[in-house]
């Protein structure tokens, strides 16, 4: 797997030397933006505003403008230059519970595998984050941007999840919320009804149904088969009508249930 940064993990004096790897990937399906008239396939250009022409990758530099029009040319080593240990090291700043940090902050995942001759350092500091179920919260730069991120352990690798700033989150100020009061029998109901829904959570149980169901349309446009609207089957309910929503939804899952241990 292609390392996207090379550096080290640190906490205290201990230096363990690592690869961070992309840990998620993109959806599958990729499509192309095309000219209706002839199927030719659009491509975006970089296009030079004074001369109005094309300019390829290597005569492209990055930029930061002072004032309207001036600007300060920055190069990959001066990026480096501004803190080279930085650059380079993951530091981890504190270990604390994972329930202190609030999934809303959760961002990118990246594995963090160890480099030749890391092993046994690695080894320890995984092994006291799986102990002790504690993670690490680690300050890096990457992308030319300081990042913090938790560093905990998975199955059986160190995974680094970036995080975002809290500044980074914008402010539900603007939705000033006023909960209404329910009724205790309706506050009941739900409560059994989530108890009934409750079970481990498995992440190989949930997959993109709606990407399975474009693929089907795109085989069957292949073999030049008709595509048929599917029907909703969504009822439209009232709001004021959630008691008898919440009994409904019981009833359903009790049929269920009771189909299952028949099936079984």
């Amino acid at each position: 797997m292609h390392a996207l940064w090379k550096g080290a993990l640190s906490f205290g004096l201990v230096h363990i030397p690592v690869s961070m790897h992309s840990a998620s990937m993109p959806r599958e399906l990729k499509f192309k933006l095309l000219h209706k008239k002839d199927l030719s396939q659009i491509r975006y250009s970089r296009i030079c505003k004074a001369e109005e022409k094309e300019v390829p990758w290597r005569e492209i530099v990055k930029g930061y403008e002072t004032e309207k029009g001036d600007y300060i040319i920055l190069t990959e080593e001066d990026f480096a230059k501004a803190n080279l240990k930085k650059t380079r090291t993951i530091e981890v700043l504190d270990f604390t519970d994972e329930d202190q940090v609030d999934t809303i902050y959760y961002d990118t995942p990246y594995y963090l595998a160890p480099q030749k001759g890391a092993g046994n350092a690695y080894s320890l500091l995984y092994n006291a984050l799986k102990t002790t179920k504690k993670i690490a919260i680690g300050r890096f730069v990457f992308h030319h941007h300081e990042h913090i991120g938790v560093i905990r352990a998975y199955e059986n690798i160190l995974v680094l999840h970036q995080l975002r700033y809290h500044s980074e989150l914008k402010s539900h100020a603007e939705f000033p919320l006023i909960h209404p009061k329910v009724s205790k029998t309706e506050q009941e109901m739900a409560l059994k009804l989530i108890k009934e829904l409750s079970k481990p959570f498995n992440t190989q149980k949930y997959s993109d149904a709606y990407t399975d169901e474009v693929k089907a349309i795109i085989k069957k446009k292949s073999k030049g088969q008709k595509i048929t609207l599917k029907k909703s089957r969504e009822r439209p309910h009232k709001v004021d009508s959630i008691l008898s929503l919440l009994k409904e939804s019981l009833e359903e899952h009790t049929r269920k249930k009771t189909k299952r241990r028949k099936a079984a």
